[in-house]
């Protein structure tokens, strides 16, 4: 296991993936940023995966107050995932990707994490993929954490424990709290997708019980860069779970066309 100190002095955990030759550093690393309940070992193979399909390597981590990093010290406001992207990922790319080019591949609230880190236009950041991000709230999500809520209140969701531990009800209760606060509703990213000059892919389950193509049209509309698009049928929020195969083959083919 490997820890990254971050300014505040919280432990942020990571780990590494070996690219198809690790002397050779001119392939991109992917940077894998998880979902608003996932961490680093809830990828499962698919970072492995895409890794060994492009030869690039990778960088999976946990951000603060999931998995095996430190937890949270304070409520989440509406510019939570602000935070994680202007604040703790450029730490961690200058910390442990210094001088290297980079591909973020973000899932859900790490693709609206990725977005936002995009917009600051970052020098070294080849491009983005994301998938089943948002860019503003709308009634489905609302009603998806609701049921997932009333859920986690059943205890129909114990298996989370298995990767956030003691920190599983504060970050539960972190992301549901937040989506289904009133103020969160007004919650809105579109001013900044001008701001996007990095290609993107965008990719988003035709049955995703989060969000619908409205995000996606979005995102690619709005950007200044230029934005693909690209439906799964037959999947819902999770993409590359539900049908990794054909994720890997698009994703990789994507990398492959900014190398």
């Amino acid at each position: 296991m490997a820890f990254l100190t971050l300014n505040d002095n919280q432990q942020l955990y990571y780990s590494r993936i070996a690219g198809a030759d690790q002397k050779n550093t001119h392939l991109p690393v992917l940077v894998f940023l998880h979902e608003g309940l996932g961490c680093h070992a809830m990828w499962k193979g698919f970072p492995e995966a895409l890794c060994q399909q492009t030869g690039c390597p990778g960088l999976v981590y946990d951000r603060i107050g999931y998995g095996q990093s430190s937890p949270l010290l304070s409520e989440r406001t509406v510019h939570y995932m602000h935070d994680y992207a202007l604040k703790e990922l450029p730490q961690v790319l200058d910390a442990l990707l210094p001088e290297q080019s980079y591909i973020l591949v973000g899932h859900s609230d790490g693709g609206s994490i990725s977005l936002i880190f995009a917009a600051e236009q970052p020098a070294r950041m080849k491009g983005a993929i994301v998938e089943a991000a948002h860019v503003f709230v709308e009634d489905i999500t609302v009603d998806g954490i609701a049921v997932a809520d009333k859920a986690w209140e059943k205890g129909k969701l114990a298996g989370l424990n298995k990767y956030h531990g003691d920190k599983t009800a504060q970050i539960f209760k972190a992301w549901s709290a937040t989506w289904l606060t009133p103020w969160f509703k007004h919650w809105n990213i579109e001013y900044l997708l001008p701001s996007i000059k990095a290609p993107l892919l965008v990719i988003q389950g035709v049955d995703d019980q989060y969000g619908s193509i409205k995000q996606v049209d979005a995102i690619k509309d709005k950007s200044a860069g230029e934005a693909s698009k690209l439906f799964i049928e037959g999947c819902g929020h999770s993409p590359h779970m539900d049908k990794p195969d054909e994720i890997i083959a698009a994703m990789a083919a994507f990398i492959e066309g900014l190398l």
